[in-house]
């Protein structure tokens, strides 16, 4: 990432968007998948507060590959801040030290992933969570935050948003299903160790993010509009496109992330939606379409890509429950859109 005016510009609007961050001043942040498309945002955000308004936040960026959080994060790498701690979802750990927050994002996170490694998906979200629940439990750790998603909700009839309350059907023998039910079981772990061992635990349920921090691995579709429209090539769509989504740039889902960290309430889950962003898959298409003067176009999707395809017709989400502890979606579907390609061709320059 390169941190230009845009970008800059985006994340001090963002910071304005969290009701009560000068509770994290001084205090020490653990974030795993901190490389991910949300996971680089929320330390992006964590750190530009320290930057801007000399928070002292600490923040420990967990991930893999040393040098891959390097290159990410070079701008702040020497800070006195920034420290990376080496950490894989399917192993134990192997850090020891106090943090105050606990920001769990590190999952198999795109399609590819998903029909690819279905085993791999379902043990790393299950285990990965207990892992770091039993270190929050060790060392006190004031709340952790889990980051499951909206597939957790399963299919149903209709287009009404999901509010926190409503689950669907998920077909439990379709090695799909590997990452809702294992997101599923996670959540409830949490629960559990609420229950049994009193931990401060929130959840929060991204629907579908996209925005400039995206990896180049990332196969879901909003990200390969993404690239297509920075460069402006044709928009491919494998399908119809008729699903319906909550669509979330990604610093408006960063400020949401941090502004349930700060002012949830223990044990609950909340959606992490704009409503000025419930679209079609097709409509977000057309928007990247549009402002990276290319077309849509249709092509059938191969065995792999049909595969990995969300089970859900349509994942729109209530974020009313959200929307409750002061926070609002900055940026609509064009806005976001608008911003992703500008950032990615300041980032190409």
């Amino acid at each position: 990432m390169i941190y230009g005016m845009l970008y800059k510009k985006e994340l001090n609007n963002t910071l304005k968007n969290i009701p009560n961050l000068d509770m994290l001043k001084n205090k020490k942040i653990l974030i795993t998948g901190s490389t991910g498309l949300i996971g680089s945002a929320i330390v992006d955000t964590l750190a530009w507060e320290n930057v801007t308004n000399d928070s002292n936040i600490h923040i420990y960026a967990a991930g893999r590959n040393k040098e891959k959080v390097k290159e990410r994060f070079k701008e702040f790498i020497d800070k006195g801040f920034f420290t990376f701690i080496e950490y894989d979802a399917n192993k134990d750990l192997m850090f020891d030290m106090d943090v105050d927050y606990i920001i769990h994002g590190a999952s198999n996170a795109h399609p590819i992933a998903y029909s690819e490694e279905p085993v791999e998906t379902m043990i790393s979200n299950f285990y990965g969570m207990n892992n770091l629940l039993k270190y929050a439990k060790r060392y006190n750790v004031l709340r952790t935050l889990y980051i499951s998603s909206s597939e957790v909700y399963g299919q149903k009839q209709g287009n009404e948003p999901y509010s926190e309350e409503d689950y669907g059907f998920i077909d439990i023998l379709n090695p799909r299903a590997c990452y809702p039910s294992s997101k599923r079981a996670a959540e409830t772990l949490c629960a559990s160790y609420k229950k049994e061992y009193d931990l401060d635990v929130v959840i929060v349920r991204p629907g579908h993010i996209y925005g400039p921090t995206m990896t180049t691995e990332d196969s879901r579709a909003s990200a390969q509009f993404a690239r297509n429209a920075m460069e402006g090539k044709d928009i491919i769509m494998k399908s119809p496109g008729l699903q319906l989504r909550s669509y979330c740039y990604v610093l408006d889902c960063a400020s949401a992330i941090l502004t349930v960290l700060l002012n949830g309430k223990s044990g609950q889950a909340y959606n992490v939606s704009n409503k000025e962003s419930v679209v079609t898959i097709r409509e977000l298409a057309e928007s990247f379409a549009k402002n990276g003067n290319a077309k849509v176009i249709f092509e059938n999707p191969d065995d792999v890509e049909a595969a990995g395809y969300n089970m859900m017709d349509c994942s729109a989400l209530d974020a009313s429950k959200l929307e409750s502890l002061g926070w609002k979606g900055l940026y609509d579907v064009d806005e976001g859109v608008r911003q992703t390609i500008e950032i990615l061709k300041d980032n190409l320059k």
